[in-house]
């Protein structure tokens, strides 16, 4: 095996033996970031560079500032009650309560952005808490709200994408629906089930006087995603924009708003973010991503099943949007027939990848709400993302990617 990616397992390995002794998440990525650093010879002073550059980063502050304001408006939310009345709603319109822990998280995952899980979380806890164990609920959360990323063209992953492999926006998202019906049914089978059907709610209205109910509680939520659809501006802006509005439209007083320029900065959440972003970018700089093709073009198996891997194990190391830029293109020159099949498959692999990555900011935040180790999460969520990957590979052959 190549000695960097070799390299690779080590640090890994130094990540989840600090994770399985249940110590917090800043301390498994220090140390992985100890182990990088040393095992790969990076100088400290280029270590020290490239850190740096992470800090300020693009992504990084956009990361970082979105959060922050969704947090800010999840405050506004909470004052007026918006979330304990989306989940009324919901209850009142389908009397479900596992409609309520999977269809909230689906509809707020719309936002792209990580601090929409902070609430989908509380939506998740109201509707599970008295069924689930914290584990579970954040299991729950975290799968239903990221079920949007897999195929939603709000999500910087599947634009850079689309911008790439020259698919169209339509056309993908058509494709993708079979396998986001079996990510709810995984869901289901896995969780869901377990809890009762009926919630102990008992509400007066009638079904439109419960869909009015769920508007004006996530309005804010839709109208930023429609602005991120329609006309292309960043979460970071649009947020902001909205929560301006929402002053208005919720008639906040200003001894009301105060406190949340403070309430909405999660110190924990924001440097633990932070060192992820750093740890990634120490990563990239290996070069060991370019190894990946190498390692994994001697096995045995179909080009299309090569790449399926090579975009599995590089998420897992960089995040989506990193391999989708440096194999993608290699991807679709390898495999020119393989159009959007060829498309629906790396792009599933990297989302299921996603799902058990420790670059991936949500899984920490998802962890931190219900105050649990964020390795119980990857466990819980392996054999999920085990059984739809298998999935993406049969169906991805049922549109010809194989022949």
């Amino acid at each position: 095996m190549n000695i960097l990616i070799l390299k690779l397992c080590a640090v890994f390995l130094v990540i989840i033996a600090m994770l399985w002794r249940k110590l917090p998440l800043f301390a498994a990525i220090s140390g992985g970031l100890a182990a990088a650093v040393l095992l790969y010879g990076i100088p400290l002073g280029r270590a020290l560079t490239i850190g740096g550059k992470a800090l300020v980063s693009r992504e990084t502050v956009t990361v970082v500032l979105s959060f922050y304001f969704i947090t800010f408006l999840q405050r506004m939310l909470e004052r007026r009650r918006r979330l304990k009345q989306a989940e009324e709603s919901l209850s009142g319109l389908f009397g479900n309560r596992r409609i309520n822990a999977s269809a909230a998280p689906a509809v707020i995952g719309l936002l792209p952005s990580a601090g929409a899980m902070t609430i989908c979380a509380e939506i998740v806890r109201s509707s599970c808490e008295d069924y689930m164990s914290p584990e579970d609920m954040t299991c729950v959360t975290s799968f239903y709200r990221h079920i949007p990323e897999s195929f939603l063209p709000t999500y910087s992953s599947i634009l850079i994408a689309l911008a790439l492999s020259g698919v169209g926006a339509g056309q993908f998202v058509l494709a993708m629906l079979p396998l986001v019906a079996v990510l709810f049914l995984i869901g289901y089978v896995f969780h869901l089930r377990k809890l009762p059907k009926r919630t102990d709610q008992r509400l007066e209205g009638g079904k439109m006087d419960f869909a009015r109910m769920l508007f004006c509680s996530l309005w804010s939520i839709i109208l930023i995603v429609f602005l991120i659809i329609a006309f292309d501006i960043p979460v970071y802006i649009a947020t902001p924009l909205v929560t301006v509005l929402n002053i208005f439209v919720d008639r906040l007083k200003w001894w009301e708003i105060r406190p949340m320029f403070f309430t909405a900065f999660e110190p924990v959440i924001i440097f633990n973010t932070v060192l992820i972003m750093v740890f990634k970018d120490i990563i990239t700089s290996t070069g060991v991503i370019h190894e990946l093709p190498v390692f994994f073009g001697g096995l045995p198996v179909p080009l299309p099943l090569v790449f399926a891997l090579i975009f599995f194990f590089g998420t897992i190391i960089s995040g989506s949007n990193a391999i989708i830029s440096l194999c993608l293109p290699m991807a679709m020159a390898a495999v020119p027939d393989g159009g959007v099949a060829l498309l629906v498959l790396l792009m599933s692999m990297a989302y299921a990848a996603m799902q058990v990555s420790p670059t991936h900011v949500c899984l920490f935040i998802a962890s931190e709400c219900f105050k649990v180790n964020i390795g119980a999460l990857v466990r819980r969520n392996i054999p999920m993302i085990l059984v739809f990957s298998a999935a993406a590979v049969g169906y991805a052959g049922m549109l010809g990617v194989f022949s």
